[in-house]
C-alpha cells in the first residue's frame, strides 16, 4: 500500500487535486481510498488530504501518520507548527509547490514546481492549482499521462467546472506532469512502516480553578496567530488614488486595515491574508493585487 498526505490551504483545490490522484490510480487498477480533513472552511486555512492507493483491498482507516509522499501546495505550510506537514515523514517523497529551493534538511527525495506560477499562466488565476497538483502526484506515483489527464477532466466535470476551462486544466496538468520525476514508490524507505502509532494515553492533572481574564493561550488563537503566510496575493494600496473613505476598512474581514495618521488606509501585513476583498470593493481602484513574493 501506497500513502499520500495532501497539504495546502483552503481554496487552493487541493481536496479536488487527492481526488484527482485518487481517480488517476482507479484508473491504473487501483484500489482507492481518499478522503480530506478541515475544521471551518475558511479561505487559506490549512487543510489535509489523505489517499492510500493498493492492488490488495484497503483495510486501514482515518489519518496517514506515517505518509510515503507528502504534498505541500503551499510553501509557507514546511513552517506552520499547526499544518506541520512532515510529521511522520520517514524518507520517501516531499513535493512543494514553490519557484525557490526549500532550505530543510530531511531524508528522502524532494521536488519542487512553481505550480502557482504555472495557474497564473495558463487559468490566470493563484487559486487554480488543484489540476497541477493532482498531476504532480500522479507523475510521482509513475502513472500514465493519459489516465492522469482522463482524471483531471474527469473530476473537474463532475464538480461543474465548464468545458472552456477543463481544457485549460488540462494544459496545466499536462505542463505539470512533464515538468517532475516518476518514482518506483516501492523503493521507498518508508514503505514498510505501518500507519498505526500508539500514543499511549496521557494523564491529565486536575489543578484548582482560579478566576481571571480570558487569555489567548496556544498557537491558532486569534491575535498570537499571524496569518499573514496564508496570502498568495498581496493588496498594495496607492497612496496618491486612497482618499481615506474607509470602505476597504469597513469590509475587512480580519481586521487587518487600519487608518493612519494621514487619514489614509494601511494594511497590517501579519493578519492580511490576501481575500481580494478591499481590492474589490475600493470605488477609486487604489488597492492592486499583486503575487506575494516568499522565501523559504
Amino acid at each position: 500500500m501506497y500513502r499520500f498526505r495532501f497539504h495546502g490551504r483552503g481554496g487552493q483545490g487541493i481536496k479536488t487535486a487527492s481526488r484527482i490522484f485518487g481517480t488517476a490510480a482507479f484508473l491504473e487498477g487501483f484500489n482507492a481510498q481518499d478522503f480530506p480533513m478541515y475544521g471551518p472552511e475558511r479561505r487559506g486555512a490549512p487543510v489535509a488530504a489523505y489517499v492510500r492507493i493498493s492492488r490488495e483491498p484497503i483495510v486501514s482507516r482515518g489519518y496517514i501518520n506515517n505518509p510515503d509522499v507528502v504534498i505541500v501546495g503551499d510553501e509557507t505550510l514546511l513552517f506552520d507548527p499547526i499544518a506541520d506537514p512532515l510529521r511522520g515523514f520517514g524518507g520517501g517523497v516531499l513535493f512543494v509547490n514553490t519557484p525557490s529551493t526549500p532550505r530543510i534538511e530531511l531524508d528522502g527525495h524532494v521536488v519542487t514546481l512553481d505550480i502557482t506560477g504555472l495557474a497564473l499562466e495558463y487559468i490566470g488565476r493563484t487559486s487554480a492549482i488543484s489540476a497541477g497538483v493532482g498531476a504532480v502526484a500522479s507523475k510521482i506515483a509513475g502513472f500514465t499521462k493519459s489516465n492522469t489527464l482522463d482524471a483531471v477532466a474527469m473530476e473537474l466535470e463532475e464538480i461543474g467546472v465548464p468545458g472552456e476551462l477543463i481544457d485549460k486544466n488540462l494544459k496545466l496538468a499536462e505542463v505539470s506532469y512533464d515538468s517532475v520525476p516518476s518514482f518506483d514508490l516501492e523503493s521507498l524507505p518508508s514503505i514498510e512502516r505501518s500507519d498505526f502509532v500508539d500514543m499511549g494515553v496521557v494523564q491529565v492533572r486536575l489543578d484548582d480553578g482560579y478566576i481571571g481574564v480570558a487569555t489567548i493561550a496556544n498557537l491558532g488563537n486569534t491575535a498570537i496567530r499571524k496569518t499573514g503566510n496564508w496570502r498568495i496575493l498581496k493588496p498594495i494600496i496607492d497612496m496618491d488614488k486612497c482618499t481615506g473613505c474607509k470602505i476597504c476598512f469597513a469590509y475587512c474581514p480580519d481586521v487587518s486595515i487600519y487608518m493612519g495618521d494621514d487619514g489614509k488606509a494601511h494594511i497590517n501585513y501579519d493578519y492580511c491574508k490576501g481575500c481580494l476583498i478591499c481590492s474589490s470593493v475600493c470605488p477609486f481602484k487604489a488597492i492592486t493585487m499583486v503575487r506575494e513574493v516568499k522565501t523559504l
